[in-house]
């Protein structure tokens, strides 16, 4: 008979975030294995890497109080093997799967050895692709893909406001898949980053009027993605660099006051009275497998690949989020946290 998993793990976990999720993180040494239930999955975790949804919402007061129960773990994305999966799966005991964990993105238990799944989050680790490449998937490829695959066509030009970071990196490469032209903005340090994925133009915004840099390009902008939300005059003057057709999707935001006016500005005050002259809408990324596994294909094909910044050892989290919370790292930020000792623990016949 299979071997059964130990009773408990590991799992980094927090009920405060005041004075920063980092500073609040206490690694637990005898959690209990989460139980899956009748539609779920239970995965030992190879690695996880994070996405500023793992930080942003614990560290506001009302959605800390209100939505995240406590104890809570962070981590969404996560690469590793399947223990357990409901009546019918075709996944098996053992396979190798990578997706997105949980069933509340604001603590999704992926810093923890173990961790719950759902079968709309999770896919089969393809041959061709690493354990810590499929980590850094879940989160910030769909991202990606979701805002900008359904809204461009072949020959379209698309401004990528944030280009070096763990969203920005998977949506120059998916543009540029897709037959588009990209603008996307960096540091100077990340510049040759952003071309050697694809970018055609490069914009630093620390030295360049961004809006006066794209409208210098001559070209008029089908699309816009902002995965960094702190220059709203990138919105406002959106009309000056795209076209009237044109969708701009704000990826990043901080739920307070200053950025809820700007919301309520943005969807209510007219254009004829200086509003906003372009659509634009919020977004939230959702767990698609297709998706998933359509990026590991282009991947599988040379289209894409993942950059990672850097890689912390399981008991180095916190300062895994305190390089996240930097905005800049290049690329993604792995933890890596368990391995294939751990697997023989439940794995033996």
């Amino acid at each position: 008979m299979p071997g059964k998993a130990p009773s408990t793990m590991r799992a980094w976990q927090y009920s405060s975030t005041k004075g920063g999720l980092e500073k609040n993180l206490h690694l637990n040494s005898s959690v209990p294995i989460p139980r899956p239930g009748p539609e779920q999955y239970l995965v030992q975790v190879l690695a996880t890497a994070l996405n500023p949804i793992d930080y942003k919402p614990a560290e506001n007061p009302l959605i800390n109080r209100f939505f995240i129960r406590k104890p809570a773990t962070p981590g969404l994305d996560f690469c590793g093997y399947l223990v357990k999966a409901p009546a019918g799966s075709t996944l098996k005991r053992g396979q190798l799967v990578y997706g997105v964990t949980g069933t509340n993105p604001m603590a999704g238990g992926a810093l923890s050895e173990f961790a719950t799944t759902q079968k709309n989050q999770i896919v089969a680790l393809p041959d061709h692709l690493d354990p810590t490449s499929a980590a850094t998937l879940g989160v910030a490829s769909l991202t990606a893909f979701q805002t900008i695959v359904p809204h461009v066509k072949e020959g379209d030009r698309v401004f990528i406001n944030g280009g070096s970071g763990g969203t920005g990196i998977f949506g120059i490469q998916i543009a540029k898949t897709l037959g588009c032209y990209v603008a996307t903005t960096c540091s100077s340090a990340n510049a040759e980053l952003c071309k050697s994925l694809g970018a055609d133009e490069v914009i630093d915004y620390r030295k360049q009027n961004v809006v006066d840099a794209l409208k210098a390009t001559g070209h008029s902008y089908d699309h816009v993605v902002d995965n960094v939300g702190h220059n709203m005059e990138l919105y406002w003057r959106c009309h000056e660099y795209t076209k009237p057709s044109a969708l701009y999707v704000f990826v990043a935001g901080e739920l307070s006051l200053p950025r809820i006016w700007e919301t309520i500005k943005r969807k209510f005050w007219p254009g004829f009275l200086g509003g906003g002259k372009r659509q634009a809408t919020g977004f939230f990324a959702q767990a698609r497998p297709k998706e998933l596994e359509q990026v590991a294909a282009w991947m599988k094909e040379g289209k894409v690949r993942t950059v990672i910044d850097q890689k912390f050892p399981f008991d180095q989290a916190p300062k895994a989020i305190e390089r996240l919370k930097t905005q800049r790292a290049r690329g993604k930020i792995v933890v890596e946290i368990s391995s294939e000792a751990l697997k023989s623990a439940w794995s033996k016949e």
